[in-house]
């Protein structure tokens, strides 16, 4: 059974509705076990325990936020090189739309890439115009169906990918399923 970790640090609970969002959509996926932390509660167990990581944080002028960060360098820290194969992908929340969100989701990816993890952006549209190319962004609490849809689509193609690599269960690879409407 493939295991999902959404691991997320929320200031002002916007980027804790999205996570609940993506586990939602991790759960659609038959037999992944999905996991939510809050990173001040997040350890490294935690990130050994998952085959599939999915990082969310507010964005913090333009970037991760110092919690998240301060996560990966003091936590994670030795366990560099230890974690390496495992999927990831990333996602945040701003203030007001031009606050950086995708600049926070690269910042995000590029952690999770020096920690070895296999990164990823969605193509599939989750609804009209709203793509996920470097994560799902939000400007303030995910309340659109569009917003809500593009959380969803994300956990979702998180755990598609886990059950592909981890159990071998090909035919959960986006390509083989049909599409119909938003992916």
């Amino acid at each position: 059974m493939g295991k999902v970790l959404i691991l997320y640090h929320s200031a002002t609970g916007n980027t804790a509705k999205m996570a609940q969002l993506v586990a939602e959509g991790a759960e659609s996926i038959s037999g992944i076990e999905v996991r939510l932390r809050d990173v001040d509660a997040a350890t490294a167990e935690d990130v050994y325990w998952s085959d599939g990581l999915a990082v969310g944080s507010p964005t913090n002028m333009g970037i991760l936020s110092w919690k998240m960060k301060r996560f990966w360098d003091e936590v994670m820290c030795e366990h560099w090189m230890k974690v390496d194969g495992k999927i990831a992908c990333a996602f945040s929340s701003s203030g007001g739309w031009g606050g950086g969100t995708e600049l926070a989701c690269q910042s995000i990816l590029t952690v999770l890439m020096n920690f070895g993890f296999l990164v990823f952006g969605v193509t599939d549209y989750a609804a009209k115009m709203m793509t996920l190319h470097y994560g799902a962004v939000v400007a303030r609490e995910p309340r659109s169906d569009d917003v809500q849809a593009a959380c969803r689509t994300l956990g979702r193609r998180l755990a598609e990918w886990v059950a592909v690599y981890v159990d071998h269960r090909h035919d959960e690879h986006p390509l083989q399923k049909t599409r119909m409407g938003a992916g």
